[in-house]
């Protein structure tokens, strides 16, 4: 069983799940020591599928080797990328090897990575997908044909609190809780009362589903700017950028802006834990642990792997 499952359903303990970083080469030693660093602190991570439209490692390799060396996989098939017949492959292979947690997405257009000229899929839409998964878990395929046993998927969905139109995002959430979903990770918020409004809404209509928003360690203004300008659904208010960027120290700023924002979003309604994703890969991630009381568990041994 899941243990992320578990922990949502049936405690009362905060959960922090991770963004695993995205794997172009250096074989299993590069995940292997990606392994070691998240799973003390982390109850499971994103296995990515070509995020931000860029190619790289498989989400089911990633997450096989994930499984394989301690740290508990949450699977992403974006649908961009794969008609129907390639999402349900993913998921059964998936289940082949143990995995149950799914994360069904649409994703990012192609124009937003570095190979435009890619055709597009969208066969299916993320509410979709995340039937398709119920679907499964129900014991047939979309066509009726039978799949025995059933799947176990544990199913969750993406979306974005400060995005407009604002007032279609909790429908959207419930929308996506009825299809099938039981917890979401939350895009990045850098407005604190679209958060509060975004989590106020979805206790209200769908007290069960469980929020997980992200926190992004940053290291400077610099990075707060791109995000700004060239992430798509990404918004950060002038006067956050300048309380980074005026500071004589923006890599301590940017560190207390995430503190800050994960305190306030651990404090919403719904909220059941956050989503944490590393750009600065230095020893910031656990300070922020420390800092949210967090307590590093042990994994199990690895499973011994070439270099090569």
């Amino acid at each position: 069983m899941s243990h992320l499952r578990d922990l949502l359903e049936n405690s009362d303990a905060k959960v922090f799940t991770a963004e695993f970083p995205t794997i172009d080469g250096a074989g299993m030693a590069r995940v292997v020591s990606n392994i070691e660093r998240l799973a003390p602190w982390f109850d499971a991570a994103n296995a990515t599928d070509n995020p931000a439209a860029h190619a790289h490692a498989s989400n089911i390799s990633v997450a096989i080797a994930m499984k394989t060396h301690g740290l508990e996989p949450i699977m992403q098939i974006a649908c961009r990328d794969k008609n129907r017949l390639a999402i349900q492959a993913d998921m059964v292979g998936a289940a082949l090897h143990g995995i149950e947690n799914l994360s069904l997405m649409t994703g990012d257009d192609v124009t937003a990575g570095d190979e435009p000229e890619s055709r597009r899929v969208f066969d299916l839409d993320s509410a979709q997908a995340i039937s398709v998964a119920h679907s499964l878990n129900s014991g047939v395929y979309l066509s009726g044909r039978a799949i025995k046993p059933p799947t176990n998927f544990y199913i969750s969905a993406v979306e974005n609190a400060a995005a407009p139109p604002l007032e279609y995002r909790v429908q959207r959430a419930l929308m996506k809780h009825r299809a099938g979903a039981r917890y979401l990770q939350l895009q990045i918020c850098y407005h604190a009362d679209r958060l509060e409004n975004f989590c106020a809404g979805v206790a209200q209509v769908a007290p069960s589903l469980h929020l997980l928003p992200t926190i992004v360690l940053l290291k400077g203004a610099r990075q707060l700017n791109f995000m700004n300008d060239k992430v798509p659904g990404i918004d950060v208010p002038r006067t956050i950028i300048e309380r980074v960027e005026n500071s004589s120290d923006q890599l301590e700023a940017a560190y207390q802006l995430a503190l800050d924002q994960a305190r306030h979003a651990l404090a919403q309604p719904g909220v059941r834990g956050l989503h944490i994703a590393d750009f600065r890969h230095d020893e910031t991630l656990i300070r922020l642990m420390k800092d949210l009381d967090r307590t590093p568990r042990q994994i199990h041994q690895a499973i011994p792997i070439s270099a090569h």
